[in-house]
């Protein structure tokens, strides 16, 4: 063959290959999980009821979903996103008088003015809201203690390992 062709085959056949590796790869993970699900409905249909290692995705799924919950349940502290809220607003507000000093003196104080300005009036409006940031605890979901002993005492007083 003459080296020309060689040079327009070579990326053709590899591109080619990449696709079918990745779709024969698709398949085998498709009719891997065909059977998985098949095996948990055998046991179902039998009347026995499958261990999590039958179905590690979902258990490993449900187990994440479960650790995401008692994070959003432990979050911040009250005080934190107001105090988060005061000092961006504080930062931002010493960006744009930065701003308007530097583009002021350098030779176009309108712009400076316009441009500092507004980074300095958003700066103003996140320390405004953090004057309003709700303070109350009736917002946030309930701590992770009443949680833990509930389920501890379901689980006959052992405390779960994942927690």
């Amino acid at each position: 063959m003459e080296s020309w062709m060689m040079g327009i085959l070579i990326p053709i056949v590899s591109i080619v290959g990449g696709f079918t590796y990745v779709i024969v790869l698709s398949m085998q993970k498709a009719r891997l999980r065909e059977l998985e699900i098949r095996e948990r409905i055998a046991m179902i249909e039998k009347g026995l009821m499958p261990p999590p290692e039958v179905d590690p995705r979902g258990f490993d799924g449900a187990m994440d979903r479960f650790d995401r919950a008692v994070q959003i349940r432990n979050r911040l502290p009250i005080g934190t996103i107001a105090a988060r809220h005061r000092s961006a607003g504080i930062v931002l507000m010493g960006i744009g008088l930065g701003l308007i000093v530097l583009i002021g003196f350098s030779g176009a104080p309108e712009e400076g003015f316009a441009v500092g300005g507004f980074v300095g009036v958003l700066g103003l409006a996140f320390l405004i809201n953090s004057i309003f940031e709700r303070r109350d605890p009736s917002h946030l979901p309930p701590s992770d203690a009443s949680h833990s002993n509930s389920a501890g005492s379901m689980a006959g007083g052992t405390p779960s390992p994942r927690s």
